[in-house]
Formats: C-alpha cells, structure tokens, sequence
C-alpha cells in the first residue's frame, strides 16, 4: 500500500525590522600639509631647479631628503643641520662637492626661492571653512619639521584654522607610526574611530591611519588611477571631502544637506 503525503504543517515565521546601518561617527579631521594643502612638490621643484640649473633630478633629491630626514626623526640631526646636510650629500652625488659655507649659502637661496613660490591648493580654504563651520576639530599632522609647518601655516593664513599640530621632528615619531596619529587624536580629545586623516600619500597618510584605528582618506590630486582598497575612500580634492563626510560618515554637527559647498562645475 502507498502512503499518500501528508503536507508538512507550515510555520510561520516573523521576521524584526532588518537594523539600519550605521555610519562611522567623525567628529574630528586630521590633515596633512604638503601636497595636501600647500604645493609643496611645486615649489620645491621649482626652486631646486634654480639651484642647479637643471630639472631632472627630483628623484635623486627625493631619495637625499628621506635619507636625511629620517635622522631628524631619530633626533640624531636637528632641522637646520640636516637641510644643510642633505644638500651638501646631494652636491657630492652630482659630482660637484663644496665646503660648509658654500653649501649653507646655495641652501638658504634655495629655501628663498621655496618661500617665494609656497601656494595654497585652490581647495583649501573652501574646505577649513566648511570643517570649522561643521565644528569639527582640526589638526595638522605631518612628518616634516614643526616650526617650519607651524610657520607656513601662519604666512599662508590657516594657522586660526587648526586646534593641534603634531610633527614627527618634535615627537619623534613619523607617519605611519600609530603614534603620532594617537598624539593628534589625544591632543583633539577625539577617539581614533571618530577621527578622519586625509593626505596625499596612501601608505604613509590613508593606510597609516587606517592601520592606527582612525578613518584613513587619500587624497590622490594626480588622479593615478590606482585601484581603490575597501576601507580607504579616495578623493581627488579636498572640495569632496564634505560630501564624503555626509554621506559616507556620521558627523553629529551637520544635519543638512545645504550645509555643503556647491557641487563643481
């Protein structure tokens, strides 16, 4: 004898509400400087280019720098030793060797010709205004000496901009270290999950901070075409970093879409 089927009982199921995501809370930015907000690869290449008579040696330049200024990180050179240091190295390598007081002369011409082409990105203020206007707090956050960026940042008029800025010279500690991204966070009174870093350099500024607990953003000007990595947003200027912060983040002080810059043209 067959068996007829017996349909099973239904069961019914009752499902919750699916919870709404919830964006990231930023309630503080942290920015680089070069090539962030200031030109500095413009200027420094212009004015290196004065000093020797030729352009094709940034590269060379680059490599001498990093070399060097590492030492001041490690506090084994201050600033000044180490920018005459550097340029007396670079001399040598291009085969053209001088003594100390030549080497301070062409260097100080260099930082002349430097200070005479600093320039803001286009984007920058339109952004500060913006982040201070949200009240977000603000620190700068570069590898590069303290005093100097400090000064940069008051001749161009962003100094009344920035609550902190944190150096790797005076810490002694460079990005991507963790610490100097937790100093600026200490120094904001942010959490590292509450804080955004924004820079030109994806290892050392947008992975750097990732690594370190905070919200890492690269700002990538050139437009380099390099694949984007989940967890690091990237925007090509500073004029979409608000948007960003809107739409991707939760900042607690904005609350309207008219609060934004209008779009670019």
């Amino acid at each position: 004898m067959t068996s007829a089927l017996v349909p099973a009982p239904s069961t019914s199921i009752t499902r919750g509400p699916t919870p709404a995501h919830e964006p990231p809370t930023i309630e503080a930015v942290c920015l680089d400087i070069d090539d962030t907000l200031i030109d500095f690869t413009g200027s420094a290449r212009t004015a290196l280019s004065v000093l020797i008579g030729r352009d094709d040696m940034w590269s060379a330049w680059q490599r001498v720098t990093e070399e060097h200024s590492a030492l001041v990180v490690s506090g084994e050179l201050d600033y000044d030793t180490m920018r005459r240091a550097r340029t007396k190295a670079f001399l040598a390598d291009l085969g053209t060797p001088c003594d100390d007081d030549t080497v301070a002369e062409l260097e100080d011409r260099r930082l002349h010709q430097m200070s005479r082409a600093w320039r803001l990105f286009p984007d920058v203020l339109p952004c500060l205004d913006w982040l201070r206007a949200a009240d977000i707090k603000i620190a700068a956050v570069t590898n590069a000496s303290g005093p100097h960026q400090r000064g940069r940042l008051v001749d161009l008029g962003l100094g009344r901009f920035f609550d902190a800025v944190v150096s790797a010279g005076e810490l002694g500690a460079a990005k991507p270290d963790p610490v100097i991204f937790h100093t600026a966070c200490g120094l904001l009174g942010a959490r590292p999950e509450r804080t955004a870093h924004v820079g030109d350099r994806l290892d050392l500024d947008a992975h750097g901070a990732r690594d370190a607990g905070l919200r890492g953003i690269w700002l990538d000007r050139t437009r380099t075409g390099e694949p984007q990595e989940p967890g690091v947003p990237v925007v090509d200027t500073l004029a979409d970093l608000p948007a960003l912060l809107v739409t991707e983040y939760r900042t607690p002080t904005v609350t309207s879409a008219s609060a934004l810059p209008a779009p670019r043209g």
